[in-house]
């Protein structure tokens, strides 16, 4: 995702719910949407602006852009391949962002954001099969193992992380091995497990105007 200077606080404000950008801060009192559950700007708890129809549908898109970190052209592309799928395109479109190799690690507790999974990701410390991977955005699949390289493992954070990894229960659709800093992806999400902070369906909507 492009580099952007906004406080990530602010964004969970201005979407009016906690992304967890911030992993485990989010979950305290510290939490800029507990402390100050309104929009930033000027204006803050007195505006009164009504939302129309588009400005509901352009929320739900900026709120899951924002969520799974990726740039207004990738998330456009996800839309683009959701449509061309079998199937509800909004049920596909949770399917492609939930693949995302940074949201498989954040997912199976290997970060605690998604900011932070696609760091790790980026910096080399993941393979895929046995082979290097570099690309937040790879689409992993069933069958695909997801590990730490070997050269890593016996560096922190990583000892600690395993030792996490242990008492963290992930999605029914990774099969975490917490001592080997591996992940198995079993499958794709399912029922609860598809059900977001976003509403798939206005995001459709919006696109399909």
């Amino acid at each position: 995702m492009a580099r952007t200077t906004t406080s990530v606080c602010k964004l969970c404000r201005r979407e009016g719910t906690k992304l967890f950008l911030k992993g485990a801060r989010c979950a305290t009192s510290k939490c800029a949407v507990s402390k100050r559950p309104f929009a930033p700007g000027v204006h803050g708890p007195t505006s009164r602006a009504r939302i129309t129809d588009y400005g509901k549908q352009l929320r739900e898109k900026q709120k899951a852009k924002r969520l799974y970190g990726v740039s207004e052209t990738q998330f456009a592309n996800y839309f683009d391949a959701s449509v061309k799928m079998k199937g509800d395109s909004g049920v596909n479109l949770v399917k492609l962002l939930e693949s995302r190799l940074d949201n498989a690690l954040y997912r199976a507790g290997f970060a605690k954001s998604r900011a932070a999974a696609r760091q790790i990701a980026s910096h080399s410390q993941i393979s895929i099969n046995g082979h290097k991977v570099n690309i937040p955005s790879y689409r992993v699949k069933s069958g695909d193992i997801i590990a730490v390289q070997d050269r890593k493992t016996a560096k922190q954070p990583w000892k600690s992380i395993s030792e996490d990894l242990k008492k963290y229960v992930a999605p029914s659709w990774l099969n975490v091995d917490a001592d080997k800093l591996s992940v198995k992806v079993t499958g794709e999400p399912t029922g609860e497990e598809l059900k977001q902070i976003f509403e798939p369906k206005l995001i459709i909507e919006y696109y399909s105007r």
